[in-house]
């Protein structure tokens, strides 16, 4: 096993402090994610003796020595999962994430919209109470709650949520024909006269996005706050946005995001209301001895708390993340906050222990 460096991501939204505090190291700008995986896009680096080399390097030069035959078998020469630890301080983009059709259809076509020709369903365990919107409400709700504004503009919009048409609601603003920044200074208008958490959300939206109509997604979607160590999974065509908090975040091992707004990004709106399932809902996924695994083979997560010593069985590729106090694994590596370390398949059983918190990735095999 060895220990792992992983790439830290700094997109604006994230928190100047979370990682930083993780890893025991003073704060510096925002920092929103980082990865533990084998992703193309930014690997991790095994310490190793020598010169590090790139975990994808690793999995491509010894596949059934670091995943296992079965994986192999089952997933072809990578790594199936991406881990990440996962730091919001500002909301997400508006997004949602193709099925494994969709994925491999859209990649073969050339479609600059796909990145990887792998499906994306992810689930995230929340450290810090953390809130998210994912999933439409009822139709008819949310056109209650958008005719509530009294914007005289809404009235298509609202017209199609009570037909029961999500998606025609959400085109319509996602094209929006007029002055977007009047749309949005007129919702803002209107939200702040309504004492209610959507519509605190809705004006706050609007003060960072003043010229996107997706800032009225809290009156289309259903708000969700997450406890520690409560965990919500989000299949494909799920359209959601991470608002606040600090988590463990696992996802099949895809960088494919349609973006629905709440971006200065690209957006393709026909290929987001093609992908985007106006039924699909998030999933709360309780723990059983502490494993949550969601319904999804690439992976599950562990999640290790002090007390007596966990025998992982089985000859599988894990990702094993210290979070609090110290953890050791196996008769090796000690892990301290913030410290991680790749268990290969040819590894075997492998005995975790210690006074702290770890999560531990793998695959569902």
């Amino acid at each position: 096993m060895d220990l792992l460096t992983n790439p830290i991501k700094d997109y604006a939204w994230g928190s100047r402090t979370a990682i930083a505090a993780l890893m025991g190291r003073p704060a510096g700008g925002p920092e929103a994610e980082m990865w533990l995986g084998a992703h193309p896009a930014s690997p991790s680096l095994l310490s190793g003796n020598g010169s590090p080399v790139s975990l994808a390097d690793a999995v491509a030069a010894d596949p059934e020595g670091t995943l296992g035959w079965p994986v192999v078998e089952r997933f072809g020469e990578r790594l199936p999962y991406l881990l990440k630890v996962i730091a919001v301080d500002q909301p997400l983009s508006l997004q949602v994430h193709p099925d494994s059709e969709q994925a491999a259809d859209g990649f073969a076509r050339g479609d600059a919209n796909y990145a990887d020709p792998w499906h994306k369903p992810e689930m995230i365990c929340a450290i810090t109470p953390f809130r998210g919107l994912a999933g439409f409400r009822p139709a008819d709700q949310a056109a209650m709650l958008v005719g509530r504004l009294q914007v005289e503009a809404l009235t298509p919009v609202a017209d199609a949520l009570r037909d029961g048409d999500v998606l025609a609601a959400l085109r319509l603003l996602l094209e929006w024909p007029g002055s977007r920044r009047e749309l949005v200074e007129a919702v803002v208008w209107a939200a702040s006269s309504v004492h209610q958490p959507d519509y605190a959300l809705v004006a706050k939206l609007a003060r960072r996005y003043p010229e996107d109509p997706a800032v009225l997604a809290p009156l289309l979607m259903r708000r969700h706050e997450l406890a520690p160590g409560e965990a919500l999974y989000l299949g494909a065509g799920v359209l959601h946005c991470y608002l606040d908090g600090f988590g463990v975040e696992i996802m099949a091992c895809s960088d494919n995001v349609m973006r629905a707004g709440l971006t200065g990004k690209h957006i393709d709106v026909d290929e987001l209301l093609r992908v985007t399932r106006p039924d699909a809902q998030p999933l709360a996924v309780e723990p059983a001895g502490g494993v949550y695994a969601p319904p999804c083979p690439d992976f599950l997560l562990r999640r290790v708390t002090p007390g007596a010593s966990h025998v992982l069985e089985g000859a599988l590729p894990r990702i094993v993340l210290c979070t609090e106090g110290a953890v050791r694994v196996g008769a090796e590596v000690k892990l301290q906050a913030g410290e991680s370390v790749f268990v290969p398949a040819s590894d075997g059983p492998v005995e975790l222990s210690g006074d702290g918190v770890a999560f531990c990735a793998e695959p569902q095999i």
